[in-house]
């Protein structure tokens, strides 16, 4: 039986520590690696744009380099003809070799081709890739965000955070805010009132959660406040992470009304005095509506004192989706990229 020695005091604080470095030299070692194939990926599909402007390579040329660099890397996936047609149309997506090394260099190639598939703008593939690597996106969830235009919905609801909020919160609360929210996976119907959309919300907590974006925690629905030994409810209370408050979610299943910010006012008065800590920001609230008009909103919000955002919700999608380019949607990339074998070559 080994025997068991005494370990210093700080032995197990210090382990803590070097266990926290070893995973981060490992996530750094990882990311390194990823970008030295996403340029390895640029550079081929680079000569490739450059021979068949120069010399006229056809398909068949290509075809042929991928069967050569397969026998050549056998241990390596990634050279089916289709994924160097992908490195081409990466190479003339970014024709600058320091874009690379930006937000796209950082994400795993599948990210990539999900971008190249689904965004025909640059200015918006690179803001979708940025967001990925801030927010550590997986690729279902950017493709997910990208089919439901979350950039374009951001920071479009109705506010008075800029005149209620000291700066920088004003503008993280704005951008915390779309308009409008889409609730399509509630399977409900458009004329569900709002305690059927309440139930349905919590019935789907997690798709609610990302709807409403990073940092929301959800704290609970028809939450209790006594005021003036009066019993009020809540619809529905969250918790913002970064900006350190708590958020009260009401839903109008009408369009808005200017009498609708009285009601959340007082709320959000109640959460203030008996639910907010002392190092809490001070409560923001919500107004989820079926409809509004834009001006009517911001009149009644001008004189409000409390921050409150109007946003509108979809129970079913309504949204365009003319986002694909003329590139195949991921699923049949992933076909295409797919090895004798059975495996895939997207990382």
């Amino acid at each position: 039986m080994p025997e068991i020695v005494p370990l210093p005091v700080d032995y197990g604080p210090w382990l803590t520590e070097l266990k926290a470095r070893i995973h981060a030299a490992q996530q750094r070692a990882a990311r390194s690696v990823n970008s030295e194939l996403v340029l390895l990926y640029w550079q081929i599909g680079r000569g490739i744009l450059e021979r068949q402007g120069r010399e006229g390579w056809g398909s068949k040329v290509i075809e042929r380099l991928a069967q050569d660099l397969r026998n050549a890397f056998p241990a390596m996936k990634g050279f089916s003809r289709a994924n160097l047609l992908y490195m081409r149309a990466f190479a003339e997506a970014w024709p600058d070799t320091q874009i690379v090394q930006q937000a796209v260099g950082q994400l795993p190639w599948g990210h990539n081709l999900v971008l190249l598939s689904k965004i025909k703008s640059p200015e918006l593939r690179l803001a979708y890739a940025q967001r990925a690597v801030d927010q550590g996106w997986s690729r279902s969830i950017l493709v997910h965000h990208i089919e439901r235009r979350l950039l374009d919905r951001e920071g479009q609801a109705v506010s008075n955070f800029n005149l209620r909020l000291p700066p920088p919160n004003s503008d993280l609360a704005q951008e915390a805010l779309k308009d409008p929210y889409l609730f399509d996976f509630l399977g409900i119907g458009d004329e569900a009132g709002e305690r059927a959309i309440e139930d349905a919300l919590v019935e789907h907590i997690t798709r609610f959660l990302l709807e409403l974006g990073a940092g929301f925690a959800y704290v609970g629905r028809q939450v209790p406040l006594e005021v003036g030994g009066e019993d009020f409810f809540i619809d529905l209370l969250f918790y913002h992470l970064k900006l350190r408050c708590y958020v009260v979610i009401e839903l109008k299943a009408t369009a808005f009304k200017p009498e609708h910010t009285g009601q959340l006012s007082f709320y959000l008065s109640a959460v203030d005095a008996e639910l907010k800590g002392e190092h809490d920001a001070p409560t923001i609230g919500m107004l989820l509506c079926k409809s509004k008009n834009k001006v009517v909103a911001e009149y009644a919000l001008r004189n409000i004192n409390q921050p409150i955002g109007v946003a509108e919700y979809q129970l079913t999608e309504s949204l365009p989706s003319d986002l694909q380019s003329s590139l195949p949607s991921i699923e049949a990339i992933e076909q295409a990229l797919t090895e004798p074998d059975g495996s895939t070559s997207l990382p």
